[in-house]
């Protein structure tokens, strides 16, 4: 993973726009350690360039570490482009160019080049990409430039427009923070170019047949069931993602997600060669956590070299100002669940890995988090996916990217592949939908992920334990140990006065915190990254478990357990009492109350 950033159309002289360009791209190096790249154009009106450009890129050497630095340029100079992420399908793009090309480096980005030449800066250009990827390109010889985010937002990326009328890019919004008075994320699944017919617009090019607009409401899909079709499809999504030229392992919670991800990837490297290096796993949690111990388990099995990581409680809350600078967020769940990870990402680099795959959307695609056993039919539950899909660049591609990025590790998501999306996605939802409770038949009872867990349930040649293949949904911040939420909401109760939170609304107009948890990161959000644009880059609104608001109509009892940790929808083995209240009742807005426990 890497950090990109530019100004475009800049009114300063080329040598303050240099200083400038380095001093704002510094500040992503964490994303990028291995090398830095600066090119700054000059302007030049004979060649129809009236104003200069700086574009940058700081380096994180996956792929071929030698000679495949950024920004990358054309033969003829004329195209620079500075990418983050990863094309896993570019050798099949550079065999389709109607004009044969031959690379210059063994960087999979190289293959925008060409692409660019023979589509120009349109959707055509992109749609047929597969992979993780933000990436801003300039032509010389036209004076445009262009940019463009992956379709979910698995890499991060923001615009902003300086007070001149420049253009700012970047991987980060700490990089914007004091160049620009307005900023946002840039949308998922959109180009931006500055010439043309929607110049200095957002243009969707991910259409997915499920969701053209990733919006509800779209017809409900009709595929059926196909145990072998989703499991193949799911295999393919993760070998796309280990092509490596470094170090790599995997991510393994003990959870469902990442045990298949780590399944799947033991298998591949076995075939390859009994020599071939054996898999490294890694997991955090506090002493014996729920995933701790469920991870060793998968681990055994899978004969993986496990690195088992703890941390205690003082660990963790020592650094929750350290993770929500690095976040560039102030919401809750996100930040009890990326604490955890910012802290294993740190010992993962230690071990002189550059690369793990992981185990997140899964959860999105299937309905996994626990609220969905209430969905009430499957209108609300389809909506509910495409709504949680559309989102998830604000919440855990946020976190699993930007709690790895900060230490120099990238992660990749098979679950979020976009050919495994349109397989997933366009199952009927009445085959994911979950079936408990005492009136259901035990023949046609459906815990949360059944249509994953059954594809991948095969006893002649099992991938998995049972009892992992089969275990009850952890929230990572649930399953590193249910002690790590409860202790965060003491250090906000003993830090965040009643005073202090009877005058949230005051306080915080936008996105007003419901609970003290909330309240306190918000004032840490503010003194790294103050004004109104960074706010809003952030979402808000109620939620159960993860859910969106739309959610939270799907039980009465949820109007008062609007809490991100999945033991709040009432369903979990471990789930709170039920004499348990969130914070602030939904109703009632924030309140100075004690959560009852």
């Amino acid at each position: 993973m890497c950090g990109i950033f530019a100004i475009f159309s800049s009114s300063l002289p080329e040598p303050e726009l240099r200083q400038e360009l380095i001093a704002c791209s510094s500040k992503l190096r964490h994303r990028g350690p291995d090398w830095s790249g600066y090119i700054v154009v000059e302007a030049n009106a004979n060649n129809n360039v009236p104003l200069p450009h700086g574009i940058a890129h700081e380096r994180l050497a996956i792929m071929d570490p030698e000679s495949g630095s950024q920004p990358l340029v054309s033969r003829d100079g004329s195209v620079i482009v500075a990418v983050n992420g990863e094309i896993y399908n570019f050798r099949e793009l550079y065999a389709a160019l109607k004009a044969p090309y031959t690379p210059q480096t063994g960087s999979d980005c190289e293959v925008i080049l060409p692409l660019y030449e023979e589509h120009g800066p349109t959707t055509d250009m992109v749609k047929n990409l597969r992979g993780m990827f933000s990436f801003l390109l300039y032509d010389r010889k036209t004076d445009t430039y262009f940019a463009t985010r992956d379709h979910i937002g698995i890499t991060p990326l923001y615009i902003g427009w300086g007070n001149d009328g420049s253009v700012y890019l970047s991987s980060e919004m700490k990089s914007l923070v004091g160049e620009c008075n307005k900023f946002q994320n840039f949308p998922p699944g959109h180009i931006y170019c500055s010439k043309g017919e929607n110049a200095g617009k957002f243009t969707r090019w991910y259409t997915p047949t499920w969701a053209p607009e990733m919006k509800p409401g779209a017809p409900l899909p009709k595929e059926k069931y196909n145990s072998e079709t989703l499991r193949f499809a799911f295999e393919r999504a993760v070998t796309r993602r280990m092509m490596s030229d470094v170090p790599w392992g995997v991510l393994l919670s003990g959870g469902l997600d990442s045990s298949l991800v780590a399944a799947i990837c033991a298998r591949n490297i076995a075939r390859r060669s009994t020599s071939f290096p054996k898999l490294h796993s890694f997991t955090i949690g506090l002493k014996d956590s729920p995933d701790i111990l469920a991870a060793k388990k998968v681990a055994d099995m899978l004969g993986t070299i496990h690195h088992s990581y703890t941390y205690t409680l003082e660990e963790g809350a020592d650094a929750i100002r350290a993770v929500i600078k690095t976040l560039e967020t102030y919401d809750l769940t996100t930040i009890r669940a990326s604490t955890p990870m910012y802290l294993m990402a740190r010992k993962i680099k230690a071990m002189g890995i550059k690369m793990v795959i992981s185990g997140e959307g899964a959860d999105e695609v299937f309905g996994g988090y626990l609220y969905f056993h209430k969905a009430p039919n499957e209108r609300e539950f389809f909506d509910e996916t495409v709504d949680k899909l559309s989102r998830l660049h604000m919440y855990d591609c946020l976190r699993c990217n930007k709690a790895m990025s900060a230490w120099g590790v990238e992660p990749r998501v098979p679950f979020l592949d976009a050919d495994f999306l349109d397989i997933a996605m366009n199952l009927d939802p009445t085959e994911k939908m979950i079936r408990t409770g005492p009136k259901v038949d035990p023949a046609d009872r459906r815990i949360e992920k059944w249509a994953i867990r059954k594809a991948f349930d095969t006893p002649d040649d099992p991938y998995l334990p049972a009892e992992i293949l089969w275990r009850q949904k952890e929230q990572f911040s649930d399953g590193v140990g249910y002690g790590w939420v409860d202790s965060l909401k003491d250090v906000a109760e003993r830090e965040i006065s009643d005073q202090m939170f009877a005058n949230a609304k005051n306080r915080f107009p936008h996105n007003t915190p419901t609970t003290k948890e909330g309240y306190r990161y918000r004032m840490i959000f503010e003194e790294f990254f103050p004004g109104e644009a960074a706010e809003r880059t952030v979402p808000g609104g109620k939620s159960i478990a993860c859910s969106t608001e739309r959610a939270m109509n799907w039980d009465a009892s949820f109007a008062l357990r609007a809490d991100p940790s999945g033991r709040a929808a009432g369903v979990h083995d471990k789930a709170y009492e039920a004499g348990f209240e969130a914070d602030g009742k939904v109703a009632d807005g924030p309140a100075s109350k004690k959560q009852k426990k």
